[in-house]
Formats: structure tokens, C-alpha cells, sequence
């Protein structure tokens, strides 16, 4: 078994949480289960986001759907802000040959 995975209801049993939720992240696509001989499991890379969603669920009490609406929110905003960030870079691009070519304008 690799190591990089956690079996699904130790991971349930030490979090104190029902292990349908972790199903139910799976069914709506938001994490991936791997099964290896017949025993489900988590990648360790998926941890840091199924503990956002169990803090969503049992914290602020937002249902599945909800979770995931928030998350497709929020992948939406980080491609937003990383297309202002390429559309600044290429507006500072932009500026910085506009005041070079002001700069080689010859004097009257």
C-alpha cells in the first residue's frame, strides 16, 4: 500500500466524523476516493480540503450543495484574480514601452 494514502474510516474514527460525508464529498466531485483491495481511501494531498469542507459542514452547518457552490465560487475567484494579475502584468508591459517611446520623442 502506498503511503501517501489514509484508509477512509480510521480517518473517520480519529476525526470523529460519519464516513457517508466523505462518500458524499465524492458523489458532488470534490475529492476522489481510491480503492486498493477493496478498502477505500484518501490521498494525503486532499487532506487540507476535506477538513475546510468538514468545517464547513459541521461548523457552519452548510450542506453538501452548499459546500459545493462555495467551492466552484471560489475556484472561479482564483481564475478571476489570476487574470487581473496577467492582464496588469501585460498593462505595466504596455506602459513601460509607451514611456520608453515618449522618452525617445526629440526635443523642440
Amino acid at each position: 500500500m502506498p503511503t501517501d494514502l489514509i484508509i477512509i474510516s480510521e480517518y473517520c474514527r480519529n476525526c470523529d466524523i460519519d464516513p457517508t460525508f466523505i462518500f458524499s464529498l465524492e458523489e458532488e466531485g470534490l475529492i476522489q476516493i481510491y480503492v486498493v483491495e477493496g478498502e477505500p481511501y484518501l490521498h494525503l494531498s486532499q487532506l487540507k480540503d476535506i477538513e475546510r469542507f468538514i468545517r464547513m459542514h459541521y461548523d457552519l452547518s452548510i450542506n453538501i450543495p452548499g459546500i459545493e457552490t462555495i467551492e466552484h465560487m471560489q475556484t472561479r475567484m482564483r481564475a478571476l484574480q489570476q487574470e487581473i494579475n496577467h492582464l496588469k502584468s501585460r498593462l505595466k508591459l504596455y506602459e513601460g514601452k509607451k514611456e520608453t517611446h515618449f522618452d525617445e520623442l526629440p526635443e523642440e
